[in-house]
């Protein structure tokens, strides 16, 4: 028998004390990161429960936006600053039919003309039989259960030595809860893309209603890098929930980098998270500088899949058309003062992949 997608109110409470306590399921899934994306992407929530027959095997969790016009449905959609979302399913459950009843759901129930999803649980295998294209998304997995000592040896040596050079450096790591906090991470994300002649995918706005919605919960690590006068040089962000640690984003002054404050803020993000009882830390994407920290790869496929063809080849062109105006906004953000950028002299209006 095939599976089904019911929809659920996600005004509702019951869905939220029923899904959120699913021990396999992560921050990205949960009530408060979905009104985050709502209000930042202008989207929809979307809660469904898969049905075999009258028994429920498992929750997806999605969000529906509009670009000329056309619903489409992401769990998520490149950049919207989310990592896994997807289905959460029980034991038993055939993951190609929950997929398959996803693709029917998003095209017959919501209306929707494209559906892309990244589920942590999924193999390339699970969409062989499926219509779809996808592309790999890589990170690094970092088992937390080891032991302080063993985590720290487990880097490379030069880490170990940056790590060193910090805390003689006179570099300190403090947890942040104060509001101030997403401004400052932004002018130093600024720098980091200016580093590249790239500008920031996204605007301040977007950290400051991750920070309002998530730091309260309890599931959201905060960390800020002073140098030894006291003036803070790098941040870090970092979502947990349910064992499952991420690096959402991550910023440093330019002229600071030489005191090492982003290796610190890692190796302290690491030492946290395991003493909150976080077991794996995923690095929230790939990138040659994450590997001295001496995680494992993973690899998960971000599926997409179009009800038209001319669909598909109208989302290949927009990614191709948003790199190239990113790059020309970051070559003519290099023309100006740091000041004149922060005022506002650039705009930035279009949206990136995740910057993880």
């Amino acid at each position: 028998m095939a599976y089904r997608i019911e929809r659920i109110d996600a005004r509702a409470n019951d869905w939220a004390l029923t899904t959120d306590n699913h021990q396999e399921r992560t921050i990205y899934q949960t009530r408060t990161w979905l009104t985050f994306l709502s209000e930042t992407q202008g989207g929809e929530p979307v809660i469904g429960a898969l049905k075999d027959g009258r028994s429920t095997v498992g929750y997806f969790t999605g969000l529906i936006v509009t670009k000329l016009g056309l619903r489409i449905l992401g769990s998520p959609f490149p950049g919207w600053s989310s990592d896994y979302m997807g289905l959460n399913l029980s034991s038993g459950a055939i993951r190609t039919k929950a997929i398959q009843a996803l693709i029917d759901f998003a095209f017959h129930d919501l209306g929707c003309v494209h559906l892309e999803m990244m589920d942590r649980s999924i193999t390339v295998r699970d969409l062989h039989d499926l219509k779809t294209q996808h592309r790999i998304y890589t990170s690094y997995e970092i088992d937390l259960t080891r032991d302080e000592n063993a985590l720290f040896m487990n880097m490379t040596s030069a880490c170990r030595r940056c790590i060193r050079k910090a805390g003689k450096a006179g570099v300190s790591i403090e947890q942040a809860h104060d509001s101030a906090f997403a401004d400052e991470y932004y002018e130093q994300l600024g720098d980091v893309f200016a580093r590249q002649r790239l500008v920031p995918p996204y605007k301040v706005e977007r950290v400051r209603r991750l920070i309002e919605h998530i730091l309260p919960t309890g599931n959201l690590l905060l960390l800020r890098a002073r140098d030894r006068s006291g003036r803070s040089i790098a941040t870090g962000i970092f979502p947990h929930l349910n064992g499952l640690m991420y690096f959402w984003g991550g910023a440093s002054r330019r002229e600071d980098r030489l005191l090492r404050p982003n290796e610190a803020i890692q190796w302290h993000a690491m030492k946290i998270g395991k003493q909150l009882g976080n077991q794996l830390y995923d690095m929230g994407g790939g990138g040659e500088y994450k590997r001295k920290y001496g995680g494992t790869t993973i690899q998960v496929p971000w599926f997409r899949i179009s009800k038209y063809a001319w669909v598909r080849c109208a989302r290949e062109i927009a990614q191709r058309g948003h790199a190239v105006a990113q790059h020309f906004q970051g070559r003519l953000g290099n023309l100006l003062t740091p000041s004149e950028f922060r005022a506002g002299r650039v705009k930035v209006h279009s949206q990136s992949q995740t910057h993880h």
